[in-house]
């Protein structure tokens, strides 16, 4: 299979976009149409579409076969939905078109088109239609208690009709009250918009989500905001710091103990010789007391 994508824009002289679309899907030969290199897949073509504002559009896939014109299906769908007599079918040579044109209006016209040739086997292309994408912070947004933070969303190259915050509580979104004084919500450009929160306390910690009102559709995205308590840096080096105490305390006690079981050894030792002394003299005493004796006999 051989499939060959192409998209082509054109603005209308009206206020509305006028948008010409073309899928281009070929089974035997090579085509140019675009002026790029064919590709050479069985892979359904996707073009995705984005819309911020009502348009015409004109979607149109061309298929290249060597077999039979006639033994192709043709048929489009919107999503799951298929389309009824809505769209145009053509041949020129060994090539088959097929054209569907409507109108943008609001946010049922937005969704998935596909077109279906059905020969063999069936080959697909799909045009996706949906509304910018809004632009945040990837990572959590990191502050402290009593701080002021921003929150920014952004909308590249486009300009959305109004701007809703919401924070989420638990499973639910609430509106973001702008009436407190603890909340301003502000944008220097129409394309983002900025949410101030002041005197940050650690509830309002969580998801807040920036809403975009398009003419077609809406869009939204997530921020996330971590508020911290100034303790928290200070946790690791007030746990070394616990850990560091215990230790000198465990080393105090242990030295402390030391000292008290050697000041009994030595009180001990003390009162063996002292006692050892008094027998001593003890023994010496009585020892002479026969000498005395014997010396008064002699002396008589």
């Amino acid at each position: 299979m051989r499939a060959l994508p192409g998209l082509l824009a054109a603005r209308a002289p009206t206020p509305r976009l006028l948008l010409l679309l073309q899928c281009l899907l070929a089974t035997a030969r090579p085509s140019s149409a675009d002026g790029s290199a064919p590709e050479h897949s069985s892979m359904p073509v996707e073009k995705n579409i984005t819309l911020e504002r009502p348009s015409n559009v004109n979607l149109t896939c061309q298929f290249t076969t060597s077999g039979d014109l006639n033994a192709v299906n043709v048929t489009w769908k919107k999503d799951s939905e298929q389309l009824e007599n809505n769209y145009l079918v053509s041949a020129t040579g060994s090539t088959l078109y097929t054209q569907y044109r409507f109108t943008i209006i609001n946010s049922k016209q937005m969704g998935s088109y596909s077109c279906f040739f059905r020969e063999e086997k069936e080959q697909r292309g799909t045009f996706n239609f949906k509304v910018p994408e809004l632009h945040g912070k990837n990572k959590p947004l990191i502050s402290y208690v009593g701080d002021s933070t921003v929150l920014t969303c952004k909308c590249q190259n486009c300009f959305p009709l109004n701007w809703t915050w919401y924070s989420t509580n638990g499973s639910i979104k609430v509106p973001v009250g702008v009436q407190m004084n603890k909340y301003v919500i502000n944008g220097t450009y129409a394309n983002e918009t900025k949410l101030k929160i002041t005197q940050l306390l650690e509830e309002d910690g969580g998801s807040y989500w920036c809403h975009a009102l398009f003419q077609v559709g809406e869009s939204e995205e997530h921020i996330e905001l971590v508020v911290l308590s100034y303790l928290v840096p200070l946790k690791p080096f007030l746990a070394i710091v616990a850990e560091v105490v215990l230790l000198v305390a465990a080393i105090l006690l242990c030295e402390k103990y030391t000292q008290k079981e050697k000041k009994h050894s030595d009180e001990g030792k003390e009162f063996e010789q002292t006692e050892q002394l008094k027998s001593d003299d003890s023994n010496g005493i009585e020892n002479n007391v026969p000498r005395h004796r014997k010396n008064e006999s002699l002396g008589q």
